[in-house]
């Protein structure tokens, strides 16, 4: 990895400005699901260990530039100080003489969680004068959220440039870093047979990605609502199922050029209605009844899914196959995920809603890497550039 990382520099007795992704779900009030936190503690602990203290600053949630009250960052400071074992100190702003003074008298081995970084619309706008803002709270900066570097915003891009115009540095953390070489060589020098697994809702996200993977993979599954606009550019009527007309003559094109490389269900699961109870039936895929839709995949095709990653060496897994959510139609994610963890060599899940399936499973300690990026890791197979590491200092 040619970006340069927070291993890189001398951190002791600085304050290191860190942008984690914290970005968790609440629950009256409390922390939900805690794997975001855990995720930055190495990078956290890492600093502390040599001499820095910490400035945290994350978002969460979508407040669209006000104050909400129920995402105010504090449930996750109470977690976070659990976790690590100290105290964590919870401004009630990120920016303003306030925040600036507490970040001055900071000390090595503390630790400050600024409030939610999109409290303020200069955030996802970038602003020059609010990352400049950000930038003097610290003496160098840490990009460790991997989940928002594809998002150009203050916190991610604006204030790297901010520090290094006031001859600090910016760099990466841990979890970024191995982000970046879990993702960046499994498509760029796999141990082969090397085998991509692409679900989720729609094509229209993921095309760049089909097209990119069928490139270097040895086969490539598709599942989920994306496959059912790959069964009507086959001519199948899918029923009320999700479909996406416009990308119809795109996933015609994939198809041939994928020919035997590209692996779709052979069989579904439909039903009357997007619902738990709804009456469902086993069909083929060109056998879709009129007034239903595809919600998963059936036993065949994990079966056939299962013989195609067979002697697979390295596996990528993105998306479910399908709404998991609803047990009634998480069968085959949770069958796939069961099939992934007895197969060995590496695995890595792109997180997102596939990241979410396998915890759902009990069965994360079986991978290899889950990453923390749905939309991140996503368009890193696809090739381009994350905003949020383009803005990080290179090493010499």
């Amino acid at each position: 990895m040619d970006t340069k990382t927070v291993r890189d520099i001398d951190v002791a007795a600085k304050r290191a400005l860190l942008r984690v992704d914290l970005n968790v779900p609440l629950d009256n009030g409390a922390v939900a699901d805690d794997s975001r936190i855990r995720a930055s503690l190495p990078t956290i602990q890492y600093l502390l260990d040599h001499g820095a203290g910490v400035i945290l600053m994350s978002h969460l949630g979508r407040p669209k530039g006000q104050v909400v009250e129920a995402l105010r960052m504090d449930p996750v400071a109470v977690r976070l100080a659990e976790l690590l074992g100290r105290p964590v100190r919870k401004l009630d702003d990120c920016v303003g003489p306030e925040v600036e003074t507490a970040c001055a008298e900071l000390e090595p081995g503390q630790v400050l969680l600024l409030e939610n970084t999109r409290f303020h619309a200069e955030e996802k706008a970038n602003d020059p004068g609010f990352s400049a803002q950000l930038a003097a709270l610290g003496d160098l900066y840490v990009n460790d959220a991997f989940g928002t570097a594809h998002r150009a915003h203050a916190s991610t891009v604006g204030v790297a440039r901010a520090m290094r115009e006031r001859g600090g540095e910016a760099v990466a953390g841990l979890l970024m870093e191995k982000e970046l070489n879990f993702l960046q060589d499994v498509v760029d020098n796999p141990e082969r047979p090397f085998v991509a697994i692409l679900g989720g809702a729609k094509i229209a996200d993921k095309i760049g990605v089909v097209t990119r993977l069928l490139k270097v993979c040895d086969r490539l599954l598709i599942g989920g609502g994306i496959a059912n606009t790959f069964f009507l550019a086959m001519g199948f009527d899918m029923g009320d199922s999700l479909v996406e007309e416009g990308a119809v003559e795109t996933a015609r094109a994939l198809l041939k050029e994928g020919r035997s490389r590209l692996v779709l269900p052979v069989d579904v699961v439909v039903a009357d209605s997007f619902d738990n109870e709804a009456r469902t039936q086993l069909v083929a895929p060109d056998g879709v009844p009129a007034g239903y839709r595809v919600l998963d995949v059936g036993p065949k095709t994990i079966a056939t899914f299962e013989s195609a990653l067979g002697g697979a060496r390295t596996v990528i897994w993105n998306g479910p196959l399908g709404v998991f959510e609803l047990p009634t139609f998480a069968q085959g994610t949770f069958a796939l995920a069961e099939a992934l963890a007895r197969l060995g060599g590496t695995v890595i899940v792109g997180g997102g809603d596939s990241a979410a399936a396998v915890r759902q499973s009990g069965l994360a300690d079986h991978f290899t890497h889950i990453s923390t990026g749905g939309g991140a890791s996503l368009e890193l197979l696809e090739g381009k550039t994350l905003p949020g590491v383009a803005a990080l200092d290179d090493k010499q």
